[in-house]
């Protein structure tokens, strides 16, 4: 994924998102508050995006599930073991060769998130439930753009990026921010970042 602008490309100045949304609890990310801050991160992102990712119109799925769907999911998707607490699942479309047809969305995969682990996650790290799935749609949104973790590096470099999205649509401040990176011991022991 390029991370610098490319000189020449148009970057939108609005953009609209198609969103699939379901909730085993609407009242942790109620649907309008996902779709404005999806809104708003893709609109923020656009400069860093690769060229095959910049749109006007995206298309993705939200889904917030329990943690033994999550788990079911989990062990199919990733042969892993128990609920996690977020997955991403990228629509593959970000091939530079592939291009959405004329005023359609670019599609780029769901996000589920696993409400019950947020909640654990949540009071760990000592803010509120609604905070940790605001968070960790976040950290999703990024995977489905191509970013990851494969190293400390990488995650750091990740996790700054969200509490970047998060302070540029008001969800932290610099208090929450402080707070995250001064956690005792190893800051995201809590989270069980995928």
């Amino acid at each position: 994924m390029a991370r610098n602008p490319q000189p020449g490309l148009p970057i939108p100045s609005a953009v609209h998102v198609d969103l699939a949304w379901s909730s085993g609890r609407p009242d942790l990310l109620p649907q309008p508050v996902c779709h404005q801050l999806l809104r708003r991160w893709l609109l923020s992102l656009q400069p860093e995006l690769a060229p095959q990712q910049r749109s006007r119109t995206y298309s993705l799925g939200v889904t917030v599930t329990d943690d033994d769907a999550m788990a079911d999911l989990n062990r199919r998707w990733r042969h892993g073991h128990g609920a996690t607490d977020v997955l991403a699942f990228a629509s593959g479309q970000d091939d530079p060769w592939w291009a959405p047809g004329r005023g359609e969305p670019l599609e780029l995969g769901d996000i589920v998130i696993a409400w019950e682990t947020s909640e654990r996650q949540a009071v760990a790290s000592g803010w509120s439930p609604a905070q940790e799935v605001v968070w960790l749609l976040s950290h999703g949104l990024l995977h489905l753009l191509g970013w990851d973790h494969p190293d400390d590096a990488g995650l750091a470099a990740m996790l700054e990026r969200q509490i970047l999205l998060l302070e540029a649509t008001g969800q932290t401040t610099v208090q929450d921010r402080a707070k995250v990176w001064s956690l005792p011991g190893d800051p995201f022991a809590n989270h069980q970042f995928t």
